[in-house]
């Protein structure tokens, strides 16, 4: 069994990331982390507990924050997801959680992180880096799916607005903006099943372990 093997997947909000990154890394036993719940952990603090300073304040809390704890969590709701999309923006923010991320990498030679800026920023060097596409409408269907089972007063126009207002806040700030490696392999979830999207996900990586690793 290979030594170290990492995956990054990188995408839009609503873009079927998390599902492919979830599904891939249980094919190969890989360690998962969704830097998403990070953002969105972060704000959840914030709103909760209002610090005089976030800064310091996330900091402590992230020193103490494991993957089980961050699971058991609920953080999807349309304010939190609004918030994170804020916070993400700023560079000392970001900082705390790029550290968080490389060290859950480095403790984790194998292990599989999705996001926005993985392939770029968090892990430049992974074996196999995967860019997640999907159609507005599509996406914005799914995200009021999920969120309509804790929230039913959700409305489909604001899902929509609300996921074009996240994706062009990430492709167009600053720090760290949502762009496509250029090394990275496309998924369109859009056009694609769960199973295709599987199918063509493991294509890929077993292709890279054959060459890292031979038979």
């Amino acid at each position: 069994m290979y030594k170290s093997f990492q995956i990054s997947c990188d995408g839009g909000a609503a873009t079927g990331k998390s599902t492919g990154a979830k599904m891939i890394s249980k094919k190969y036993n890989l360690k998962f982390l969704s830097s998403g719940l990070l953002y969105r952990y972060a704000s959840y603090l914030v709103l909760k507990y209002k610090p005089k300073n976030e800064i310091s304040f996330i900091k402590k809390k992230f020193k103490f924050l494991t993957i089980i704890k961050l699971n058991k969590i609920k953080l999807h709701s349309p304010t939190i997801s609004a918030h994170s999309a804020v916070i993400a923006k700023k560079n000392r923010i970001r900082e705390i959680m790029k550290k968080f991320q490389r060290d859950f990498a480095k403790k984790n030679k194998k292990c599989c992180i999705e996001g926005r800026d993985i392939s770029t920023k968090i892990l430049p060097r992974s074996d196999v880096k995967f860019f997640f596409r999907c159609n507005l409408n599509i996406a914005a269907l799914r995200r009021y799916n999920e969120l309509k089972k804790n929230h039913p007063n959700t409305k489909l126009k604001d899902v929509k607005k609300a996921l074009r207002i996240r994706n062009i806040s990430d492709t167009k700030r600053k720090n760290s903006p949502l762009l496509r490696h250029p090394d990275s392999i496309e998924i369109d979830t859009g056009k694609l099943s769960k199973k295709a999207m599987l199918t063509k996900m493991i294509k890929c990586v077993d292709k890279v372990i054959k060459l890292k690793y031979g038979n």
